[in-house]
Order: structure tokens, then C-alpha cells, then sequence
């Protein structure tokens, strides 16, 4: 696919002009936005044990009483950029034994697959600069069956399906509450907030609501003594920040106004004699169990405002507003961020939610083509919802993590020691507002998820975009080696090096020719390809190695573990991946030597690298063994023995189909302004006879256009015919990561010890990995992307060639229109089908007017039917279908 421009005017709508006005992070409408994550607890960052068992350290059953030390959770929450001031809303139906402060889910070992949310929300809608948001809440009436569902699951194995909420009956006959909330600015430091609670049940009902604000603890580690307050005048509480300045917040109508501290319930806790004495959960103790003695009716760190919203009838809707309003600015810079006090009260409230709903609308009419129907628009923009919720502030100093705060206990020396969890980051020191995988089951960035959530994110912010892919690369992120982050429970991992690609994208469809963003991106690029090629070619033959690679479960054994006796496994994928970074970093540098002819040297560099990769993919043979099997037309994973010899590992998966990745073609226009490149081509056909019989292999060129792939004409045929066919990857709904030809197990023996595998359409029988590694079948969305984009380049360079598709039905059709059906295919997933259900709704959700007009972004499908699977809100990579919408490739 050759990206094309889609951006319109900055000031085609005045969500436009907003974003044009605040290009960077530090942007004045950037300043509040829902970064607030969903979970804290039981992330890496709150943890400080000897064992690194995060999860224990710092579980659900403690978070209404602990402070954070890095970072907030909440519900509907908004932060300022920083997260010092926190905006969100609580809830108690009466029957529950807490407040609903925040959302339930599973451990990594309290579920049969993995870590697991059971909840049920939507994102429903955002704009780029948060102007105006909603996100709709699922509340059941009676208790919340948390003990049921920890108990139903732990008694369940990998073979069984999850036990969900809606197992359990709390939501039969429509008996919980929908909290829908908005948000919306009346400028970038007026934010108006109102709460629908609407009863769907039989019956009359009753609610607490509770809105509340919260400053993050700062104060209680022995970094940063200044506290912040809050205080009550005339009915309006006054919110004091030495970085923010001064805020009010105000309601609307007469709630009960309680106050306490953002700090621990060490009483409770720990049995500290002076803790303190109006504690984090002191809003609990006083609306839940009647205990006002941990509340303060004036000041504090926390505020919560409470409604009693009594016997609302089957469904009645009632709604409460609260507005937050910078009053004075404090050491933040003013012209930055300040703007002199909008209006008090709620004279203008509605006029201006309905004004930004409007511009949202106004906006969405720009992004999304012209043609697209209500179906698909409704699509895109609930899947940039999603995106935009999961944007998420992300604290951490490693280097201050591991060495504990002066006011705090000294953590275990083994947090230190070499080869303990990210002792080897002490540079690494974000806080900045990252696009997350999934807000509840990955709050933290995995750099390689990111890179897919960027290319969406360019057709409505491109200047967001460019920021995420920069922020992997700056040097408090990036090690000096050139290493990449992979994601907080081991930066050390190695992800797909996807970047470049991402790059490119985000670069080509923002349409502005930000050259001096693409230059940043490749020079520290440089230094991360140089990393891969030192560090994952262990004896330079230009195969690599690499590790699982973000394909878990999908091979024979643990790929990320060392093989015993001096065995090394060569990878199909991995060698696949740096022929796809290649040509990336290729593309790029074609790009800028456009428009410098000193970075041509760069250009030649990496034409002539990845030959070298085809080349090897080529002539492992000749060594005596093979990445390519002839006999089967695939591509597979080799041990290799320390003599040489070694063995196959015969089992199809997306290992076997990632060489068709890594493919480009330079559009003639382009070879016009480049002559070296063309000049560099007979050249090295003179210079290097073996390389010359690659490039005759693997490239076809005239005067007129440069095409490479790294699977050369006939093998990718061969693989076409695996990939098509609907017995082995060709799903209703994509394609499968793990061939269907094993569903009757296969087994083999690898150096002597026996291993097995079996084509699993849904969850994961297999404990490879942990948490949620259920790879072996299901429909895995982003490395979709790459296929079809792919295709999308054969399809260019190659119009006339044709293949059978689906194989073995005797239908002939151009690469085009195959890549075009599969990419109407996983639209599909989405779009509702006869009933109104949607094919990619998780299978535990139900059916009907109150669930089906909310597609849900999963974060894999099944391979069979196309149902939801993993973590329910990866909004992350699987946004990619808004991408797919707004490019107009997908057909009805």
C-alpha cells in the first residue's frame, strides 16, 4: 500500500485549528486529557519486592488503601499531562463491600489464560486535543461477585473457558446501571464534566455517585515535601498546586462534600499506630461502612462529591455536572498553559458540551473519506476512541525505582544484582503520555505495539504520532547501545523491529514532508539496527536468531530460552524482520536523499544489506540445512548444531509467511530523481557475481521501477497456496497465525527430546508463556496489517500476475482484489452481522439493543468464528481497522 496524504487543512474544523495550535506535548490543549490509567496496581512500576511477583506485591484488595507511588488508576479518569490532579468518578450500588473506585480483573495466576479484566465499558468517543469525550460504564445492582469470580476461574484449566461477569447473572434481565460521562472543554483549562446514570432493569433501583478529585501522593517519599491542597469556600472546593497553580471545582445542585488524604491506610494495612488519620480510603469507610471518622468536611488531598441517586425507575436517567477551572497559574509557564477564568457556574454548560459534540462530529466528516457509510464510520470512530482513552500517563526513573525513596524502606539488594528485572535501564526515566496496548490488561507501552498504534493515530493527530515514535528513540529511553525498551516487565525482551515501517507510514500519511523528523527517526535508528545486527547474528551469517519475537506460543518450545550443547535456532521470523527493517530503513533513505545526496551512502548500504539477507535465506542450504523447504513450498525455523548440521523444525505458522513482508518497490518517479540507485544496481552486478545472482533472484527492475522482495517468484507462489488455503491459514476473518492443518496434534523430536503442538482456534492449552500468550490459531490483527500491506506492493508491482484464491477453488484473481478481500474480511470482524451481532464481539458478551451497537477491539480473534479473545480493549494495534476504513481498501 503506498500511503496518500489524507490530511486535511488546519483549519477545516475547529478541531483542527486545536490541534494546530497545540502541535507538541506541552501543547495547551493537551494539558488535560484522560491519561489516568485504568490499573496501577499490580504493575511493575508499584513494585517493590524481593521476587518481583508484582501482582502480590501491590494487589486489587489493597488499592483503595495504598498510595501509588508513580502513577493513579481510576474510572472515566482525566489528568493533567503530569498527572498531579485527578478527575474521575466512584460508585456504590448499595450491595457492594467498596466503592467501585476502579476496575476488577484477575491476577496473571488467578486465571486459566493469563491476567483478565471483568468489567464491561466502551470508550465511546474522543477528539485528538480530549475537547470532548464520553465513555459509557457497566454497573450490575446487585454485589459485584468478586470472590465468584476469582474462585470459578481458579477452578477452571487451560482447556476451559475464562468464567466471565456475565456467568455469573449479575447482569440477567438488564439489572445494572449504565454511568455514561463526558467530558468536555470549554477552553483548555475549563473542563466541564457531567455523569448520565441510567437504570435498565425491571425494577426501581437505587445508586451512590460519587465524582471525585485527587491530587497524586508526591509528598510521602522523601523527594518532594511540598503538599498540595484542597480546601471548601462558600460551597466551592479550592484546589492549590505549586506546578498548576490554583483550581476550583464546583458542582452542580447541593452533594455531601467529603473530604480525606491521598496517603496509605498504614493503620489498617500495617497496624501503624499515627498513620494517618483520614487516609485513601477514608470515602469508603464513610459512604460504604458509616464510619465518618477518616473524613474531613474542609480540606484534604482528596474530594469526593456524593449523590444519593434514590429509586431511580426502570429506565430513568438523572445526570450531575461538575466544572473544573483554573483560577491562577503557578510555576507553569502561563502563556503555555493558562488562560484567564471562564465562566463560574453552569449558566453555559450544556451550550458548550453540545458545541464540542458538534466539532467532534465536524472533525470525524473530515477524517473519515467521502463515501464511507454509517456502518464503517461508526466503526472508525469507536475505534479512535479507544486509541484516544488509552493514551496514558506513564511514570517511571528505573534508576529511582531500584534504589528506593529516602522516606521509604530500603528495597532487597536483589532488586539490583545483575540480571534482576531492568537493573540494566538506570537511564531510563519517562513521564509522558504514551499510547498503551490495552488500558486495564497492558497499562504500560510495549514499543512494538506502539509502533502499530501510531499509524492510526497519524490520520487524526500526526503530530502525537511522530511524538510516540521519537519518544522510544530519545536517550532516556533508547540505551546507548541502540536497544529499544520493550515493555515493563522486561525491557530487556526483543520485540519486531517495526519502527522504520511505522516511521514511514506515519510520516507519508501526516502529508507535511516533516524531513526533519524522518532524519531523527533514522539516525538513532541507525544506532538500533547496528544493536540487531552485533548483538542477534551470533556468527554472522546474516540469519538471526532473536528470540520469540512477539510470536508466542506459536512454535515448537520456548524460543526466547537458550538451547542446550552449543545448538543455535535460526529464525525464519527473525531473519524475515530484519529483511523488513532493511528495506524500511531503505525506504527512508531514498526519501531523503531525494533531497540530499549525502545520505545516497545509507541508500547503498542497505540495498546491499538486504541482498545479503536474500542471499543467506538462499544459501543456508549449502551448509546443510535449510530455512526453506523445498518439498513443503515453507519457510521453517532450523537447529543448528556447533558441526553445522542440524535439523527443521516443520511446523506452519506466521513464521513460515513473515518473509512476504519484506518486500518494496520504488515507484518510478522516485528512481527518475535517484540515477545512483539505478547506477548502483549494474554496478554491483559487475562488482559482485554473487550478489548480482541474488539481485537477478530477487529483484526485477527495467529503467522504470525497482521491486525486492525476499521470497523470490516461485517460493512465494508456493507460499500463496499455503496462505490462501482455508484448511491451513485462510480464515473467515484473516489469517490464521497457526496452520489448521493441526488440529489433530503433531509431534517430533528435536535432538532427541519430543515436543508437540496443535492448532487451537481460541485460548491457549499452553503455559509456554504465561499470562496471555494464546497464540496458536487465532487471527492476530497487526502482523494481518503487514501481510496486506504486503500484497498491497506485489499487488502494484506485479498487476498482471494472478493466483488461485481461495486455494483449490479454481478461481483466478489479481493480487489486488485478493488483497482487498482480505482486508474486507477483518473489517468484518466488526460490522454487525444477520441479528446485529458483530463477529469479533467476545462470545461471553451479550446479544441485543443495549450491547450491539458496541464493537468491541480485541486483542486477537478466533480462528475460526472471528469472537474476541485476550485482553477485551487492545483498542491498541487492532485500531488498525480504522486505518483500513479510512484508506477506502476495504469493500462492502
Amino acid at each position: 500500500m503506498e500511503p496518500v496524504s489524507s490530511r486535511p487543512d488546519a483549519a477545516a474544523t475547529a478541531e483542527h485549528a486545536r490541534l494546530a495550535s497545540s502541535p507538541g506535548a506541552d501543547g495547551p490543549w493537551r494539558l488535560w486529557g484522560p491519561y489516568v490509567s485504568a490499573r496501577q496496581w499490580g504493575t511493575v512500576r508499584e513494585d517493590y519486592s524481593a521476587d518481583g511477583n508484582a501482582w502480590d506485591y501491590l494487589p486489587f484488595d489493597d488499592a483503595h488503601r495504598r498510595a501509588y507511588r508513580w502513577g493513579e488508576d481510576g474510572m472515566a479518569g482525566v489528568c493533567d499531562r503530569f498527572g498531579f490532579l485527578n478527575l474521575g468518578v466512584a460508585l456504590w450500588n448499595r450491595a457492594d463491600d467498596r466503592l467501585k473506585e476502579r476496575l476488577f480483573g484477575l491476577t496473571n495466576a488467578q486465571g486459566n489464560h493469563g491476567e483478565d479484566v471483568k468489567e464491561v465499558w466502551w470508550p465511546t468517543d474522543a477528539t485528538p486535543t480530549h475537547s470532548f469525550a464520553t465513555w459509557l460504564y457497566r454497573y450490575p445492582q446487585a454485589a459485584f461477585p468478586y470472590d465468584e469470580l476469582r474462585q470459578a476461574n481458579a477452578a477452571r484449566t487451560r482447556n476451559d473457558p475464562e468464567f466471565e461477569l456475565t456467568d455469573t447473572g449479575v447482569l440477567a434481565d438488564d439489572r445494572f446501571f449504565d454511568v455514561a460521562v463526558t467530558y468536555a472543554k470549554a477552553s483548555p483549562t475549563d473542563l466541564l464534566m457531567s455523569v448520565d446514570v441510567t437504570n435498565h432493569g425491571p425494577d426501581p433501583a437505587s445508586l451512590d455517585l460519587i465524582p471525585q478529585a485527587w491530587f497524586h501522593n508526591t509528598w510521602a517519599w522523601g523527594r518532594d515535601d511540598r503538599t498540595p491542597e484542597m480546601r471548601l469556600a462558600d460551597g466551592v472546593v479550592q484546589l492549590r498546586h505549586a506546578w498548576l497553580g490554583i483550581y476550583r471545582l464546583e458542582a452542580d445542585g447541593t452533594p455531601r462534600i467529603l473530604f480525606c488524604d491521598n496517603e496509605s491506610d498504614s493503620r489498617t494495612l500495617w497496624g501503624v499506630s499515627d498513620g494517618p488519620e483520614c487516609p485513601k480510603d477514608g470515602l469508603d469507610r464513610a459512604i460504604v461502612h458509616g464510619d465518618t471518622s477518616a473524613v474531613r468536611d474542609d480540606h484534604g488531598t482528596k474530594v469526593g462529591f456524593h449523590w444519593q441517586l434514590d429509586d431511580l425507575a426502570p429506565g430513568e436517567t438523572r445526570t450531575v455536572r461538575l466544572r473544573l477551572t483554573a483560577i491562577e497559574p503557578g510555576s507553569v509557564p502561563a502563556s503555555a498553559y493558562f488562560e484567564a477564568p471562564g465562566s463560574s457556574g453552569f449558566g453555559d454548560f450544556d451550550a458548550v458540551v453540545q458545541q464540542r459534540g458538534q466539532e467532534a462530529d465536524d472533525f470525524y466528516r473530515e477524517v473519515l473519506p467521502v463515501g464511507v457509510d454509517d456502518v464503517d464510520a461508526h466503526i472508525a470512530r469507536r475505534a479512535f476512541a479507544g486509541l484516544l482513552w488509552g493514551k496514558q500517563l506513564f511514570r517511571y526513573a528505573v534508576g529511582e525505582w531500584l534504589e528506593g525513596d529516602p522516606a521509604q524502606p530500603t528495597p532487597p539488594a536483589s532488586r539490583q544484582q545483575r540480571g534482576a528485572r531492568n537493573a540494566g535501564w538506570t537511564h531510563l526515566d519517562l513521564a509522558d503520555v504514551i499510547s498503551m496496548p490495552d488500558e486495564w490488561e497492558y497499562p504500560w507501552f510495549a514499543s512494538w505495539d506502539l509502533a502499530f498504534h501510531t499509524v492510526p493515530l497519524a490520520l487524526i493527530d500526526p503530530a502525537f504520532a511522530k511524538d510516540q515514535i521519537d519518544l522510544m528513540i530519545r536517550e532516556w529511553a533508547q540505551r546507548p547501545n541502540g536497544q529499544l525498551p520493550a515493555y515493563e516487565w522486561n525491557f530487556d525482551d526483543v520485540n519486531p523491529p517495526v519502527h522504520a515501517w511505522a516511521a514511514w507510514l506515519v510520516y507519508s500519511v501526516a502529508g507535511d514532508e516533516d524531513r526533519e523528523f524522518l532524519t531523527q527517526v533514522f539516525t538513532k535508528l541507525l544506532l538500533n539496527f547496528s544493536w540487531w545486527v552485533n548483538r542477534k547474528d551470533a556468527d554472522g551469517s546474516y540469519l538471526f536468531e532473536g528470540g520469540f519475537l512477539g510470536m508466542d506460543n506459536i512454535g515448537l518450545f520456548d524460543r526466547s530460552q537458550p538451547l542446550p550443547d552449543g545448538l543455535r535456532l535460526e529464525q525464519s521470523d527473525a531473519t524475515s524482520w530484519m529483511a523488513f527493517y532493511s528495506l524500511s530503513m531503505l525506504r527512508i533513505a531514498v526519501e531523503l536523499s531525494r533531497h540530499d545526496n549525502s545520505w545516497g551512502g545509507t541508500t547503498r548500504t542497505f540495498f546491499e544489506y538486504f541482498l545479503r539477507l536474500a542471499q543467506a535465506m538462499d544459501d543456508f542450504g549449502s551448509r546443510g540445512i535449510s530455512l526453506w523447504d523445498e518439498q513443503d513450498g515453507f519457510f521453517y525455523d532450523s537447529v543448528v548444531r556447533p558441526d553445522g548440521g542440524g535439523q527443521q523444525l516443520p511446523v506452519r505458522s506466521l513464521v513460515g509467511l513473515l518473509p512476504l513482508i519484506a518486500v518494496e518497490s520504488v515507484h518510478p518517479l522516485v528512481v527518475a530523481q535517484l540515477p545512483g540507485l539505478l547506477d548502483e544496481v549494474h554496478w554491483l552486478e559487475r562488482r559482485d557475481t554473487t550478489l548480482a545472482e541474488v539481485l537477478r533472484h530477487h529483484e526485477r527492475h527495467d529503467d522504470q521501477r525497482i521491486t525486492m522482495g525476499l521470497v523470490p517468484h516461485d517460493r512465494r507462489t508456493r507460499l500463496f497456496t499455503r496462505m490462501f488455503d482455508k484448511a491451513e491459514f485462510l480464515s473467515p476473518h484473516g489469517i490464521r497465525s497457526l496452520s489448521a492443518a493441526y488440529r489433530e496434534q503433531f509431534s517430533m523430536a528435536v535432538d532427541g527430546t519430543e515436543f508437540a503442538i496443535r492448532y487451537n482456534p481460541a485460548e491457549s492449552d499452553s503455559a509456554l508463556f504465561g499470562g496471555n500468550s494464546n497464540w496458536r490459531g487465532p487471527v492476530w490483527f497487526p502482523v494481518n496489517f503487514l501481510l496486506v500491506d504486503a500484497l498491497g506492493v506485489y499487488a502494484e508491482a506485479y498487476p498482471e500476475f494472478r493466483v488461485e484464491y481461495p486455494t483449490g477453488s479454481g478461481q483466478q484473481h489479481s493480487l489486488a482484489e485478493v488483497t482487498n478481500d482480505l482486508m474486507d474480511r477483518m473489517v468484518q470482524l466488526f460490522r454487525p452481522a444477520a441479528g446485529g451481532r458483530r463477529p469479533g464481539t467476545p462470545k461471553w458478551y451479550p446479544s441485543g439493543p443495549l450491547w450491539d451497537p458496541h464493537p468491541t477491539f480485541s486483542e486477537y480473534f478466533d480462528g475460526d468464528d472471528g469472537s474476541g479473545l485476550g485482553a477485551t480493549h487492545q483498542t491498541g494495534w487492532t485500531a488498525l481497522v480504522a486505518y483500513l476504513i479510512c484508506r477506502g481498501l476495504a469493500t462492502d
